[in-house]
């Protein structure tokens, strides 16, 4: 066994001393999968940095063992750990693209994994690194393994990783984030494959994740953190049958599907707190829906719950020392008799897209011209009314991004683009899916100059990465005035600030938030701030591009009301890129699936992810992992 002992990771930053791990304690069994889970800041990746002892510079093990088979590996010498990590214990990292060599040929760097840790060296230990290549689901792996990283997708790059790590067959794996980027059919693949190593090698697993679909279908026990401790520890199925904390009981609550369809999910108020500051009581208590009068004051300790079988605790007064509960503000119900402009704008087409082709250059001839070409969409049509959202899904390379982005014309100058993309006036196509007004409509894709600015601000995108479309040298007040002065010049200054300051308060943000850079906020507000962009210059369709992906299931939730709430209020329309079928099933009104470019179905959402007429879409769905719902 693998057994972590009060394991406490300190780090020294700018604000002060930061306890990014307190008195952590867990075991992994050989052949068992222990799941971490909680909320970005709680402190899981620290925990797999700690126990590969490759925490960055400022930080350090102030306190705690690490046993494998009798070894504290806390007292290696670092020429003995470099025999640990890969052999003993092997790590896939969350990013992919920051983890490969981009100097190195795939190949190479999953050969110098094996013969690093495996007596195979030479052509035996290539003809290996192709074999995994195979089982991890990459195409033509006899080509591939003598690509570059950066030839490859998110998606392939998270598979080379997953490869170069399980070549080296070790005993032990700990897999941060291992199936983020990756649609549903590949994750479940290498899930399946994991499975099947457990099964082979009695391979122990620590999986670290947000996907709590991933966790239903694959861990053994479940640790819960939150702002650098264990909250919850239990076997998976009494975890999932029976949340005790409040914390995992609102994290339950949060994922979206068809049956919470309509409602606002429960959406964790506020954020995990900073780990330097000292905590006098429960960390969660300012967050918590059960606090009580004392949990700010007394800190909870993790125990065995009373009248349960060992092996199931929870750091929690509820269950050690309950008294009176804190007064909470009752909700205000939503007002029924107000207009909304969703449903004002309803039945009215806002888009039409008609035989959207897609073709990038893929060679050049003698003197320049195009010779060949890759049709990455490839005949697509669809359209999307005022005020509703149609999905679109399908596996990564499918055409679904490319599709979004030829849309907003971010495509022009790098692929040639053939259809139309009709945008119409706010009173064109009376009745669902009417054409009266499509005279009036406009092409997007033949527009320029002044009616393409137009048209801009009337198409904006919300990216997947919010990192990397913020400007890291803009502050949040430049960001979003940048599309204010391009597509709105009739505003001046004070009207400017006004209109900000609006934007930040309805997505959630504090308007000293304007005055701070981009990395000074979390994922999921840097997304918000990439909402607030979007809405700046009143568009009337949104293409959401995977807003959701990188996000924890409470920041998730918090996004998707955001959305939902905005269209009620504006009347906004989305074309939502996804692979989660579960956004899907609680967002979209209608759903299109595409499949090498085209779409293959299309319909109500609830039909075509009821009662799926195409075998693709019955694969896709089939492999979406799924939670039962809590009991009570």
């Amino acid at each position: 066994m693998l057994k972590i002992d009060d394991l406490q990771v300190h780090l020294d930053a700018d604000a002060g001393l930061v306890r990014a791990i307190d008195g952590m304690r867990l075991t992994l069994a050989r052949g068992q999968t222990f799941a971490l889970v909680g909320e970005s800041g709680c402190g899981k990746s620290m925990t797999a940095l700690a126990l590969m002892r490759l925490l960055p510079d400022n930080g350090r093990i102030a306190a705690g063992r690490l046993d494998l088979d009798g070894q504290d590996l806390f007292d290696l010498s670092e020429a003995r750990m470099r025999d640990v990590r890969g052999g003993r214990i092997g790590m896939i990292f969350q990013e992919p693209g920051t983890s490969l060599n981009p100097v190195m040929k795939v190949g190479a760097q999953i050969v110098e994994a094996i013969e690093a840790h495996t007596p195979l060296r030479g052509e035996a230990a290539r003809r290996k690194a192709v074999d995994w290549l195979r089982r991890v689901g990459i195409p033509e792996p006899e080509r591939r393994v003598d690509e570059y990283p950066f030839r490859l997708s998110g998606g392939q790059k998270q598979r080379i990783m997953i490869a170069m790590t399980l070549a080296a067959e070790p005993d032990y794996l700990i897999a941060d984030e291992p199936t983020t980027a990756l649609d549903v059919t590949i994750q479940a693949q290498i899930l399946a494959l994991l499975k099947d190593l457990q099964r082979e090698r009695g391979l122990g697993l620590l999986l670290i994740t947000h996907d709590l679909g991933v966790v239903s279908g694959m861990a053994h026990q479940v640790a819960l953190m939150y702002a650098g401790q264990i909250v919850e520890v239990a076997p998976a199925a009494d975890f999932f049958a029976a949340p005790r904390h409040p914390y995992a009981r609102l994290l339950l609550r949060a994922l979206p599907d068809a049956d919470r369809r309509g409602e606002p999910l429960a959406a964790i108020p506020g954020t995990v707190p900073p780990l330097w500051q000292v905590f006098d009581g429960c960390r969660f208590a300012p967050r918590c829906d059960q606090a009580m009068v004392h949990c700010g004051a007394t800190r909870p300790l993790l125990a065995d719950l009373p009248e349960q079988p060992p092996g199931h605790e929870v750091r929690c007064l509820l269950y050690t020392d309950r008294r009176e509960a804190l007064p909470r503000p009752a909700a205000q119900p939503a007002d029924a008799t107000m207009a909304s402009p969703r449903a004002a704008a309803e039945g009215r087409l806002l888009l039409e897209v008609k035989d959207l082709r897609v073709r990038y250059p893929m060679s050049r001839g003698l003197f320049g011209g195009a010779r060949r070409y890759f049709d990455a969409v490839d005949g697509v049509s669809y359209s999307i009314e005022a005020g509703r959202t149609l999905a679109l899904v399908g596996e990564s390379g499918c055409g679904k991004t490319t599709s979004g982005k030829a849309i907003v014309q971010l495509l022009r100058r790098v692929a040639v683009i053939e259809g139309q993309a009709l945008l119409h006036p706010p009173m064109a196509g009376v009745g669902r899916g009417g054409t009266a007004a499509a005279d009036m409509a406009r092409d997007l894709f033949h527009l320029d100059g002044d009616a393409l600015r137009e048209a801009r601000r009337q198409v904006q995108i919300i990216f997947q990465d919010p990192y990397a479309s913020l400007n890291p040298r803009l502050r949040v007040q430049e960001v979003l005035e940048e599309g204010l002065l391009a597509l709105r010049p009739e505003l001046d200054g004070p009207a400017r600030i006004a209109l900000l300051h609006d934007l930040i308060d309805q997505v959630g943000l504090r308007r000293d938030a304007l005055a701070r850079f981009p990395h000074e906020f979390s994922g999921g507000q840097r997304q918000r701030i990439a909402i607030a962009r979007a809405l700046a210059v009143e568009p009337r369709l949104i293409v959401c591009d995977e807003p959701t992906s990188a996000l924890d299931v409470s920041v998730q939730a918090q996004i998707l009301n955001l959305l939902r709430e905005l269209q009620r209020s504006r009347g906004l329309s989305y074309l939502f890129i996804t692979h989660n079928i579960g956004v899907v099933e609680y967002i979209a009104d209608e759903v299109a699936v595409m499949q090498a470019g085209r779409i293959v179905e299309a319909g109500r959402c609830d039909a075509v992810l009821g009662s799926p007429t195409q075998a693709y879409t019955r694969t896709l769905l089939a492999a979406v992992p799924r939670v039962e719902r809590q009991a009570g």
